[in-house]
């Protein structure tokens, strides 16, 4: 990863590297700092004034396809091909609890807006709902007919909608996990949902 001057496209400091192509990176919300996510199994924090890694590499056992931070900024949520998903300190990188388990690749992950729920979904054909506090999880998978691609929260958290390389949408209720009306269906593959915006 590399920073840049936003007014002349200078570059600042020095190059922010993994052993991997860098799959993603993003601020933390305090601006400080800079978290990444790589095909080398890692996800790292970097401080944003020096460009210098912050503690040690947080590690996985396949690539990591995406992190965020939660809404209360002091963790990080990260997704990987290992079949996981992991909570980590945002402080200091070390992980918190035991990782969330799919049966395959995890495509995709978030918190509701509450907070205190992670959802899920991953190439097993399933989402599924994790308490952020123990890493257990809350219900039954929610299950579609093929890989999910993605997944959302209502704006009030209350329902959660996913789309699926089994051409649908599925409509859920995010305290039970229990499918809300039928299937929506297309002809092909859904790609995309309207995500909540915060």
């Amino acid at each position: 990863m590399r920073l840049w001057d936003a007014a002349t496209g200078a570059p600042i400091g020095a190059p922010m590297k993994h052993e991997g192509s860098v799959y993603g990176a993003l601020f933390a919300p305090d601006g400080r700092r800079i978290l990444s996510w790589s095909e080398d199994r890692t996800l790292r924090l970097w401080d944003a004034a020096t460009d210098a890694p912050i503690g040690a590499p947080m590690k996985h056992e396949g690539p990591v396809y995406g992190a965020l931070f939660a809404p209360d900024k002091r963790c990080i949520l990260s997704w990987s091909e290992d079949k996981t998903l992991r909570l980590w300190d945002a402080a200091t990188g070390a992980p918190i609890g035991a990782p969330m388990k799919h049966e395959s690749l995890v495509v995709g992950a978030l918190f509701a807006p509450d907070g205190r729920r992670i959802l899920s979904w991953s190439q097993d054909k399933t989402l599924k709902l994790w308490n952020a506090a123990t890493e257990e999880p809350i219900s039954e998978p929610m299950k579609h007919d093929d890989s999910v691609l993605g997944a959302a929260f209502a704006p009030d958290g209350r329902r959660i909608l996913s789309w699926s390389q089994d051409k649908t949408l599925r409509l859920w209720d995010s305290l039970t996990g229990a499918p809300i009306g039928e299937p929506m269906k297309h002809e092909d593959v859904v790609n995309a949902g309207a995500r909540n915006q915060r």
